[in-house]
Protein backbone atom coordinates (compact mmCIF):
# COMPACT_ATOMS: atom_id res chain seq x y z
CA UNK A 1 0.00 0.00 0.00
CA UNK A 2 1.14 3.49 -0.56
CA UNK A 3 1.46 6.03 2.21
CA UNK A 4 3.13 9.02 2.57
CA UNK A 5 6.10 10.90 5.05
CA UNK A 6 6.74 14.33 5.63
CA UNK A 7 8.95 16.18 7.37
CA UNK A 8 9.14 19.95 7.63
CA UNK A 9 12.80 20.92 9.46
CA UNK A 10 14.35 24.34 9.90
CA UNK A 11 16.18 24.19 6.87
CA UNK A 12 14.93 20.84 5.35
CA UNK A 13 11.55 19.78 3.70
CA UNK A 14 10.61 16.26 2.26
CA UNK A 15 7.50 14.79 1.44
CA UNK A 16 8.40 11.02 0.30
CA UNK A 17 5.39 8.35 -1.03
CA UNK A 18 6.73 5.11 0.31
CA UNK A 19 5.28 1.59 -0.64
CA UNK A 20 4.91 -0.60 2.73
CA UNK A 21 3.35 -3.86 3.50
CA UNK A 22 -0.37 -3.89 4.02
CA UNK A 23 0.36 -4.40 7.98
CA UNK A 24 3.13 -1.64 8.14
CA UNK A 25 3.08 0.66 11.18
CA UNK A 26 4.64 4.35 11.33
CA UNK A 27 7.84 3.00 12.49
CA UNK A 28 8.27 0.71 9.75
CA UNK A 29 6.92 3.57 7.06
CA UNK A 30 9.16 6.15 8.61
CA UNK A 31 12.73 3.44 8.46
CA UNK A 32 11.93 2.78 4.97
CA UNK A 33 11.08 6.36 3.34
CA UNK A 34 14.74 6.84 3.57
CA UNK A 35 14.25 10.39 5.63
CA UNK A 36 16.61 8.86 8.87
CA UNK A 37 19.65 8.67 6.27
CA UNK A 38 19.31 12.03 4.91
CA UNK A 39 18.08 14.13 7.83
CA UNK A 40 20.06 12.95 11.03
CA UNK A 41 18.22 15.52 12.96
CA UNK A 42 15.24 13.53 13.23
CA UNK A 43 14.99 11.66 16.31
CA UNK A 44 11.83 9.45 16.23
CA UNK A 45 12.47 8.61 19.83
CA UNK A 46 12.09 12.24 21.01
CA UNK A 47 10.22 13.49 17.99
CA UNK A 48 6.36 13.86 18.21
CA UNK A 49 4.83 12.24 14.97
CA UNK A 50 1.33 12.17 13.97
CA UNK A 51 -1.00 11.03 10.89
CA UNK A 52 -2.99 13.61 9.34
CA UNK A 53 -2.33 16.05 11.94
CA UNK A 54 -3.15 13.53 14.90
CA UNK A 55 -0.14 12.68 17.03
CA UNK A 56 0.02 8.87 17.55
CA UNK A 57 2.60 6.21 18.39
CA UNK A 58 5.36 4.20 16.09
CA UNK A 59 3.43 1.11 16.31
CA UNK A 60 0.45 2.82 15.28
CA UNK A 61 -0.73 0.54 12.30
CA UNK A 62 -1.22 2.10 9.17
CA UNK A 63 -4.43 2.36 6.08
CA UNK A 64 -3.73 3.41 2.68
CA UNK A 65 -2.85 7.10 1.70
CA UNK A 66 -2.18 7.60 5.56
CA UNK A 67 0.43 10.68 5.66
CA UNK A 68 2.83 9.77 8.41
CA UNK A 69 4.01 13.61 9.80
CA UNK A 70 7.55 13.66 11.86
CA UNK A 71 7.27 17.29 13.82
CA UNK A 72 10.34 19.04 14.79
CA UNK A 73 10.24 20.95 17.68
CA UNK A 74 9.04 24.49 17.52
CA UNK A 75 10.91 27.13 20.35
CA UNK A 76 8.84 30.63 20.73
CA UNK A 77 11.43 33.37 19.94
CA UNK A 78 9.52 36.73 22.03
CA UNK A 79 9.61 39.82 19.70
CA UNK A 80 12.01 42.66 21.22
CA UNK A 81 9.72 45.01 18.97
CA UNK A 82 6.94 44.49 22.01
CA UNK A 83 9.46 46.36 24.67
CA UNK A 84 8.94 49.69 22.86
CA UNK A 85 4.98 49.74 22.94
CA UNK A 86 5.44 50.91 26.56
CA UNK A 87 7.31 54.23 25.31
Amino acid sequence: MKVSVVYAGSHNQAWVDVDVDSEATVEEAIQRCGLLEKMPEIDTRTMKIGIFGKFTTLKQALKEGDRVEIYRRITRVLDEDDDDDDD
